[in-house]
């Protein structure tokens, strides 16, 4: 009898030992089931699961997921698209390493697509949540790090090949992408039926501004442990909680808006430590066409007035109009729409024109759908996409409609960052609220009822206002802020309020000053974190906290390389203080108006590198900011020498912020420093960039000659403005002569340098200098063109 029974036993056993090895590891022949839910993987260190995971009562996706998470977070799924059944599917693996998934019917929903002639040994969900099939000398057969869906782990690389899509609660696929396009570059994508759209980085960026190459074979990006990513068209970014030890993630969230995140092990949820827009309301397409992006606080969809939302389960298709747009004018009128705009569907921009003039522009054009107004510019629109309603926006819209529709001003979306959270169903039938129902006079205790329960209510709310009060005295640090996104208090330690007495401790109180100006003093100084700042004493700062704060929420939201970047502020009582990042270098007036022979002395490279680097800072500052900055007093004491020499311009954002388009209401007074004023400053001309272009033009001539404008004087009594148009006009006329008297730019250049320098550089150098300096701003170029000119001349010079 044992000699019968021992074939079976041994059967058993080896089905035992697959079914406890499965938890493990997959063995060719083997299967996990949709039905037994301890029919799972886990990676050895127990952070990662692998699975059926349920999306609805009897659909299931095979997925990996975080093991540890409030939540059940998804980072991989196999059959997103076609869901298997709750009974009768399962995920199998065949001796030569192809894996599938089929529904109960035995039909083929997904596969690995590996055709090998090598056996595999085993399917393994490693530590890195990397789900991979492995064959004889543990070659790897197939790995999901391949085929990320909407997430990328760390150590996983996204290349040419691959794409993260969006997806929802469901697992189905959004309308957006992130992937390399056809210049080698990083982008988030819009995917429409037959076309695709960039939206991030801004799309009318070339690949110098946004710090992109698209020069290199390799297109590979990957996030590392410590939050740091790195792309080989040089987009980087990293989490405020930079460092090892943190379980991370990057998805491509269904709203179109790519965040980081960092687990918290203690409750297990996700905070977002980096995201690709602070505001979700400016991701293209979010409430699709006719569809106003609100914020209430957070973001939400509406309607434009006169129209009508398609889907309420999915109000990305955006909205349809209730009537007909007629060509004649005199049957249409406009409705005022604050702070709203429709971005990225300008038929064309009108300039220096009334606001009369560009109504009747709009209402004898059929396609014309409304207008945004703003600082005498006039921008049509034949479409309504890309709505945003936003304090942030300047100007206007003016929708236009018939005059036969009533718009009532409860209709118009406007965002009410304090107010309360956006309801998306408005569609209540207003008998219900003017007429009483039935039931509401049928029983005499419903109003002692009632009563009881507004003494409750009121009761609540004292309660909550108190733990509201509390909570916000405890988190004073990061008042100022405005909390309309998820996870926005994470990304706020980039930009976060400081008490006076920590910045008194992080730089000894004051001891050790580094540089001075007009805008105040600088000391050094280290936070908790250890790192070392910059900290800046404002002087003459006298607008209320709020419109100062006002300033610095907008100069929080510029970043670029050839900045410095603003780490946060001080307000307490007289107290105005910035902590900025710190350059080692430091300025450039202290590099470059060094005496002979010092070891300290530009070389020439290093000064086209800063020429290029600073007219790539304004040129960002001028045309790329979603606030318009000009800096107004550029000048070489504000710009600033990293450890490899690149120039990083400080101060911007200080003056007072001007609306795009120019005007010169918000100028009370003069900008600048004597040498680098452009003329316009006394002439009461209209302040625009181009006070930039000038001074920058002026900083061009002194890192050519080596000195300063002013001591270029001939006589003592010669001013500097005197000085600058007789160098002007001598280099105007030498850069009429041909052959061989172009020896005149040798004689012009720093003698310091003994000759060693690029002559095409430098002739294009004293031509822009030239052209910036031109007494009519109009003649000036703009700081896009200063760069173009300098990148037609860009290459190294040994």
């Amino acid at each position: 009898m044992d000699a019968q029974f021992a074939p079976l036993l041994l059967l058993t056993s080896f089905h035992l030992l697959l079914r406890i090895s499965a938890h493990d590891f997959l063995l060719p022949g083997s299967s996990l089931s949709v039905e037994d839910s301890s029919d799972i993987l886990h990676s050895p260190n127990g952070a990662f699961t692998c699975g059926f995971k349920n999306i609805s009562h009897n659909a299931f996706v095979f997925s990996i997921w975080f093991t540890n998470t409030a939540e059940k977070t998804v980072v991989w799924s196999a059959n997103q698209l076609h869901p298997v059944h709750s009974w009768g599917s399962e995920v199998l693996l065949d001796m030569d390493g192809r894996m599938v998934v089929k529904d109960y019917n035995g039909q083929l929903v997904w596969e690995n697509d590996v055709y090998s002639s090598s056996n595999a040994e085993q399917a393994q969900l490693l530590d890195t949540g990397n789900f991979i099939v492995k064959g004889q000398g543990d070659i790897i057969l197939w790995q999901s790090f391949d085929s990320p869906t909407d997430t990328l782990l760390p150590n996983q690389n996204i290349t040419s090949a691959v794409k993260l899509v969006s997806a929802n609660r469901l697992l189905v696929h959004g309308t957006y992408s992130f992937h390399f396009d056809d210049e080698h570059l990083l982008a988030l994508f819009q995917d429409l039926k037959d076309t695709s759209f960039i939206y991030w980085p801004i799309p009318d960026k070339n690949a110098w501004s946004k710090k992109g190459n698209s020069f290199k074979a390799t297109t590979i990006g990957v996030l590392d442990s410590w939050g740091y990513f790195l792309g080989s068209d040089n987009l980087h970014f990293n989490a405020t909680d930079w460092g090892l030890g943190v379980m991370r993630r990057l998805t491509l969230d269904h709203d179109g808006n790519l965040r980081l995140y960092s687990l918290s092990k203690p409750n297990g949820r996700w905070s977002v430590t980096w995201m690709a827009y602070l505001q979700t309301c400016f991701v293209r397409g979010l409430c699709g066409m006719n569809g106003i992006c609100v914020y209430t606080p957070g973001p939400a969809c509406a309607c434009a007035p006169g129209h009508d939302i398609i889907d309420q389960s999915d109000r990305s298709k955006g909205c349809m109009p209730k009537f007909n747009l007629s060509c004649d004018g005199k049957e249409m009128e406009f409705v005022k729409l604050p702070s709203t705009d429709f971005i990225g569907y300008d038929q064309s921009q009108i300039s220096l024109v009334s606001f009369h003039t560009c109504k009747k522009i709009c209402l004898k054009d059929c396609s014309c759908k409304g207008f945004l107004y703003r600082d005498g510019s006039c921008y049509p629109k034949p479409f309504l996409g890309g709505g945003v309603s936003s304090p942030q926006l300047h100007g206007s819209f003016y929708l236009k409609l018939p005059k036969t529709l009533q718009v009532l001003g409860s209709s118009i979306p406007r965002s009410q960052p304090s107010g309360p959270r956006y309801v998306p169903n408005c569609n209540v039938n207003a008998d219900s609220l003017d007429k009483p129902k039935s039931s509401q006079s049928g029983s005499p205790y419903s109003y002692f009822y009632g009563f009881l329960s507004a003494i409750f209510c009121v009761e609540v709310i004292f309660v909550a206002l108190g733990c509201w009060f509390m909570l916000r005295r405890e988190s004073r640090q990061l008042t100022g802020v405005w909390p309309a996104e998820v996870g926005y208090e994470m990304i706020t330690n980039h930009f976060r309020r400081y008490t006076y007495k920590e910045l008194q401790r992080a730089t000894g109180k004051f001891k050790d000053m580094i540089g001075k100006g007009a805008s105040g003093l600088v000391y050094k100084g280290v936070l908790k974190d250890n790192r070392a700042v910059a900290v800046k004493r404002l002087a003459d700062i006298n607008q209320g906290e709020e419109e100062f704060q006002h300033e610095l929420s907008v100069i929080a939201r510029i970043y670029h390389m050839n900045l410095v970047r603003v780490w946060g502020f001080c307000s307490d009582g007289p107290h105005r203080i910035l902590v900025l990042e710190y350059v080692e270098n430091g300025s450039l007036d202290k590099n470059l108006f060094s005496s002979k022979g010092s070891h300290m002395l530009l070389q020439w490279n290093e000064r086209f590198k800063i020429a290029l680097g600073v007219a790539k800072g304004l040129a960002y500052l001028h045309h790329e900011c979603l606030e318009w900055v000009i800096h107004c007093d550029l000048k070489p004491e504000n710009i600033l020498l990293d450890e490899k020499m690149e120039p990083k311009i400080t101060d911007f954002g200080l003056a007072k912020l001007l609306n795009r388009g120019g005007s010169n209401k918000s100028v009370s007074r003069i900008h600048g420093t004597r040498g680098y004023i452009a003329p316009e400053w006394v002439s009461s001309a209209q302040i625009t960039a181009k006070v930039d272009v000038y001074s920058f033009g002026v900083v061009l001539l002194e890192l050519l000659k080596g000195a300063r404008v002013s001591d270029w004087a001939s006589d003592a009594d010669e001013e500097v403005e005197m000085v600058l148009r007789r160098v002007i006009k001598m280099l105007a006329e030498s850069l009429m002569l041909e052959g061989g008297e172009q020896l005149w730019i040798d004689g012009f250049i720093d003698s310091r340098l003994d000759s060693q320098f690029d002559n095409v550089q430098a002739r294009t150098m004293i031509k822009l200098a030239v052209s910036c300096i031109e007494e009519d701003s109009r003649k000036r170029p703009t700081m896009e063109n200063a760069v173009q000119m300098l990148l037609s001349v860009d290459e190294a010079v040994s």
